[in-house]
């Protein structure tokens, strides 16, 4: 009974954190600075996508690297805050700090909701269907950025190694977005298995996070292998 109750509590906090973290990327800065610096809805230009990727193409370097940056803190903000309160009751618990219930316990909660993952997912989706623009937003690849570090900086770095080389060599930025997003979910499972950290809403949400990446370029998919796909630095047809 107990333990339900604690469970009940990590829940609701899981809820807040995700509803906050919805609403935080459902600020997207690239259809913001297209208004403000050239008057016109980013989503009217270029490719369409509301990201930084379009933002380069449309308005140049200096716009497409403030709207990569901007996109990868929101990740950032969203999932460290989710963080910082989950290592608060680790330490709490540890140092065994009393408290109005059984700290433990609380812990153990939070840690079977995975809260840093769910609110991950919902700051890309927030990105991808924001609140605040008519639900068309952009494909969540600086979001999710972002999000990786926070969640495993050493994992977050690997895979964006690997995303920047294939872009760099092939230059096609949404093909290393693709390969990012299986990469991430791949590492996260052999992480699983090799640390023997099973936990199934952190599965379920890792999945969503690299199925969102891929499934948001499935138009790409179509243009790379028909060939039509636009490289990097090159101007949309």
């Amino acid at each position: 009974m107990m333990t339900n109750i604690f469970l009940g509590r990590a829940v609701i906090m899981t809820a807040i954190f995700g509803v906050l973290s919805y609403m935080i990327g459902s600020v997207n800065f690239s259809i913001l600075l297209s208004r403000a610096i050239g008057g016109k809805d980013i989503r009217k230009s270029g490719s369409g996508n509301a990201g930084a990727t379009n933002m380069l193409r449309t308005y140049g370097k200096k716009m497409g690297v403030i709207t990569l940056l901007l996109d990868v803190l929101k990740g950032i903000v969203c999932v460290l805050a989710a963080v910082l309160y989950v290592n608060y009751y680790h330490s709490a618990a540890a140092a065994s700090v009393s408290g109005s219930f059984d700290l433990t316990m609380y812990q153990n909660a939070l840690d079977i909701v995975s809260i840093p993952y769910v609110a991950g997912v919902c700051v890309v989706l927030g990105h991808n269907f924001p609140l605040y623009f008519g639900f068309k937003g952009g494909k969540g690849v600086a979001t999710s950025l972002g999000v990786v570090l926070m969640l495993d900086w050493k994992i977050g770095l690997i895979i964006a190694v690997c995303a920047i080389l294939v872009m760099a060599v092939l230059r096609y930025v949404s093909l290393g977005s693709i390969i990012g997003g299986a990469a991430f979910v791949i590492s996260e499972v052999i992480k699983m298995f090799v640390t023997d950290s099973f936990n199934a809403a952190q599965l379920i949400c890792v999945v969503i996070l690299g199925g969102l990446l891929i499934i948001r370029h499935h138009a790409n998919i179509k243009r790379l292998i028909n060939g039509t796909e636009n490289k990097l630095g090159q101007k949309k047809a």
